[in-house]
């Protein structure tokens, strides 16, 4: 069979960048052992980069983006799926360096897949996304190093961001006391729905500081980095935690070993695209459990594939605000 299928295609000759809603035919699909029938998949900010050209993001040409998806299988050769199982793909390098979900069909490893849980539908799966699965890799993270929610303020920066935002939601589910660092202090209402206790405004924290200064957070959630980062590293309390899964302010980290060494702080990296198969399926066990469906539809909106393009030049201009799921059968 050689159906057509709708995708998004990234384009680069010589100095032309383009995205375009094309047409491609099944035998144009990568040579990997399983086929998908996308479901849904989102439009997160790496993918917003990858389309509007304004970061390096894609790595091979012609690239289909979509860091996300979930889907159907239809074949595969592995022994772990078969014909209509239901799968979720995080990270990878899909939609970097591999074909990815905004497309009708992807072909992709399936050591890349893990099963869907029987709790959540797939268009639940997508309102949570990387976004949420990189926020519930950085809860788990904390919670295994015996951080509990008597212990004080838990810190989340970047809080009107997708990560942030969920970080936020699952403490406070968890029963943690939040703090929300954020640079629209205008929608404090909103963060304080989702759960948080205090806001305060991240230019408390962007800005070079103090090596060691008052001890204030028991752990922290950052998706920022740079200063940010020093700072908070700065304010934690005796062992404290700090999980870093963004970098939003910069690459840097202008800190000094003093927390490190005085106060016993743990700085821990939290990677959401290379994860163990273990690990992906415990994170989204857990979010099957925490996240409820009216937080879902709460924080999404939902596009079709005609309608990418222009809501990725709408997220590169801060015009969107949560989630952006893109029905790629619709």
């Amino acid at each position: 069979m050689n159906n057509p299928i709708k995708a998004i295609v990234i384009n680069k000759e010589d100095n032309n960048y383009s995205a375009s809603l094309s047409q491609l035919n099944e035998n144009d699909l990568p040579d990997e052992n399983t086929t998908i029938n996308v479901l849904y998949s989102t439009l997160n900010y790496k993918d917003g980069l990858a389309i509007t050209g304004k970061g390096p993001v894609v790595r091979t040409f012609p690239m289909v983006p979509g860091i996300d998806l979930v889907g159907t299988v239809t074949t595969s050769t592995s022994d772990e799926f078969k014909n209509g199982d239901h799968v979720i793909l995080n990270g990878f390098g899909v939609g970097e360096k591999h074909w990815g979900g905004l497309a009708q069909k992807a072909a992709l490893n399936s050591d890349w897949l893990i099963p869907l849980p029987a709790t959540i539908s797939p268009k639940q799966a997508m309102q949570i996304g990387t976004a949420g699965y990189t926020a519930m890799l950085s809860v788990i993270a904390l919670q295994k190093q015996g951080v509990k929610p008597d212990d004080g303020e838990i810190l989340v920066t970047g809080a009107n961001g997708g990560v942030g935002s969920f970080a936020i939601y699952l403490l406070s589910q968890l029963g943690y006391n939040v703090t929300a660092a954020t640079g629209r202090v205008d929608q404090s209402e909103y963060l304080k729905e989702l759960g948080a206790s205090q806001i305060i405004n991240r230019d408390e924290l962007s800005n070079p500081g103090k090596p060691l200064q008052k001890e204030r957070f028991a752990a922290a959630i950052d998706s920022v980095g740079s200063h940010t980062l020093a700072n908070i590293c700065a304010s934690l309390k005796y062992g404290g935690v700090v999980t870093a899964c963004g970098l939003a302010q910069g690459m840097d980290l202008p800190a000094s070993v003093a927390p490190f060494i005085l106060r016993g702080v743990s700085l821990i990296g939290i990677d959401s695209v290379m994860r163990p198969k273990t690990d992906r399926i415990k994170a989204w066990e857990r979010l099957a459990t925490l996240v409820k469906a009216d937080y879902l539809d709460k924080i999404s909106t939902e596009i079709t594939l005609e309608q990418v393009i222009e809501n990725a030049e709408q997220l590169m201009e801060g015009k969107i605000r949560g989630r952006v799921v893109v029905n790629c059968q619709g």
